[in-house]
């Protein structure tokens, strides 16, 4: 396996990090609006898409990006884009805890995925911590079993896959392109969100908040793509759930939206994991 230079091993930790921080406003955003799923899609693709163009024009990165856009990147495009028609009416349908908590298997799907595909056997910490931390969404999702959350609990997970996905493509070609293939996914979904909802019935205050929701993801997905390509896609998706905590703090403090008990005791079995997955032995 590859050695990481340490300082890119640094740098992708940063991005990743910033990445789940950012993401973490993702359901209070989502729920923060009465527009429904389909309408959440359209604004924030817009807005996304519009955003991560101007930055690409104003860097002078354009044409680049066009130019290196490639198999891989087409494909990392129609996941995003599938994940992204999975992650938003996943919080209609269920609590941002729970839609947030589940995502902490992606660790261990992506470990896989790694293993399977680019030939990268995960340590043996990274092995233990992903499994505890799965332990911790199968206690979350305990609570759902039998009840009508369970539909967006399962669109979390097929997120949360495709999530995986994204992140094994940028460690086996890191030379992939981020910001394109995160604009185009969200302008892939428009006709999607004209033929299903009706967008341009949303109120006129909630347009800014779709708008900021659009930065926000625009941000995200590009910090989330350019930290992938440095680290180990076990240890992005470790990573990435620290955004798991956050998002019920979120939840509750904006829209009081109380965690349930095994959402919190899922949740703090996901963070110690992601702790100890990053401590290194002496």
């Amino acid at each position: 396996m590859t050695l990481i230079n340490t300082n890119q091993r640094k740098a992708g930790i940063v991005l990743v990090v910033a990445s789940a921080i950012v993401f973490s406003s993702a359901g209070v955003f989502t729920n923060g609006v009465s527009t429904d799923a389909w309408g959440v899609i359209f604004w924030r693709g817009v807005a996304a898409a519009a955003f991560t163009l101007i930055y690409l024009v104003l860097r002078g990165a354009l044409l680049a990006e066009i130019r290196a856009f490639n198999k891989p990147a087409f494909f990392v495009t129609l996941m995003m884009a599938a994940g992204t028609a999975a992650f938003i009416p996943a919080f209609k349908l269920s609590s941002v805890a729970n839609v947030a908590l589940i995502y902490a298997t992606a660790p261990f799907i992506a470990a896989g995925l790694s293993w399977i595909f680019i030939k990268e056997p995960p340590t043996t910490r990274v092995i233990l911590a992903s499994l505890a931390a799965l332990g911790g969404v199968f206690v979350i999702v305990s609570a759902s079993f039998g009840g009508s959350q369970l539909t967006g609990d399962f669109l979390a997970l097929f997120m949360t896959l495709m999530m995986s996905g994204i992140m094994v493509v940028y460690r086996k070609f890191p030379s992939t392109t981020a910001a394109l293939p995160a604009a185009l996914s969200s302008i892939v979904l428009l006709p999607f969100a004209l033929a299903y909802g009706d967008p341009f019935a949303v109120q006129s205050h909630e347009l800014p908040i779709l708008i900021a929701f659009g930065l926000v993801f625009a941000v995200a997905s590009v910090t989330l793509s350019e930290g992938a390509r440095r680290l180990p896609s076990a240890e992005t998706a470790l990573l990435s759930t620290l955004e798991m905590p956050l998002a019920p703090v979120l939840a509750f403090l904006v829209l009081s939206e109380v965690p349930t008990s095994p959402a919190i005791i899922g949740g703090s079995i996901i963070f110690l994991a992601v702790v100890w997955s990053q401590k290194r032995n002496a």
